[in-house]
């Protein structure tokens, strides 16, 4: 397994609403989150704020006899019927499951957001991002559209971020470390970085079980496209409009 820790692509505009993503992401999960509290605790503010599949197909949040099934029948929850679903789509863009989770999405946020913040624009990139996210939780949903499970974290829309880089910078050198011996760094093209993970969420999402809790890899699969969409219909966009010169007659 390789980490990137970095990479070798300066960018020309300083990245401030990457790192707006950043603070306000980690400012979310320090300080709104009970991520110090026990799991049940946790469940119930994800019932609350988070996007569920059942919740968004059937257009009503769960009641009582639904918060029994599936993974969050563990915990003794409450329902919440005055949830917003639309909002809990965007929440779930800024929540996360524990420190790992959202120090990994963060990662690769820092590492590629800023190239892609500055070939799109601040307030483009900004929207692109969003769109990602929830191109994400739409896709995942619509193969899963009972499921109790909780959609929580950046990792949609942070794959709309690496499908649009392995679109725009396939030849950017990317630093990685390799476990378990951390002491040895490679730099290697985006395109393998990103292509060899992107193959493996694809193949995770083939064999992951439907509705089966834990990593929504289709997700990470469905934000990567729709990021890779997006950069090639920018590139095309940009070719049309470049002004083609006039040849000059003898």
């Amino acid at each position: 397994m390789v980490i990137p820790v970095g990479d070798v692509n300066p960018a020309q505009r300083t990245p401030w609403i990457t790192r707006l993503l950043l603070l306000g992401t980690m400012a979310v999960f320090f300080l709104a989150q009970p991520w110090t509290a026990d799991r049940c605790t946790q469940a119930q503010f994800y019932v609350e704020w988070a996007a569920i599949p059942a919740e968004l197909t059937q257009g009503a949040p769960l009641d009582a006899e639904q918060l029994t099934r599936g993974p969050l029948g563990a915990c003794d929850l409450e329902p919440v019927p005055d949830k917003s679903l639309a909002l809990s789509v965007l929440a779930s863009l800024v929540l996360h499951g524990d420190v790992l989770h959202l120090l990994g999405n963060m990662l690769f946020l820092w590492i590629f957001g800023n190239n892609i913040e500055d070939r799109f624009g601040h307030l483009r990139y900004l929207g692109l991002y969003v769109l990602w996210g929830v191109a994400a939780t739409g896709v995942f949903v619509a193969a899963n559209p009972d499921s109790t499970s909780v959609l929580i974290g950046a990792s949609g829309a942070i794959a709309g971020v690496l499908g649009s880089y392995f679109i725009l910078y396939p030849g950017a050198r990317v630093t990685v470390v390799v476990l378990p011996l951390f002491f040895l760094t490679l730099q290697v093209p985006a395109v393998i970085v990103l292509g060899l993970w992107f193959l493996w969420e694809l193949r995770a999402a083939g064999a992951e079980e439907v509705a089966a809790g834990g990593v929504a890899y289709l997700a990470h699969v469905a934000g990567f496209v729709a990021g890779a969409v997006t950069a090639l219909w920018s590139r095309v966009h940009r070719r049309r409009r470049r002004p083609r010169r006039r040849r000059r007659r003898p």
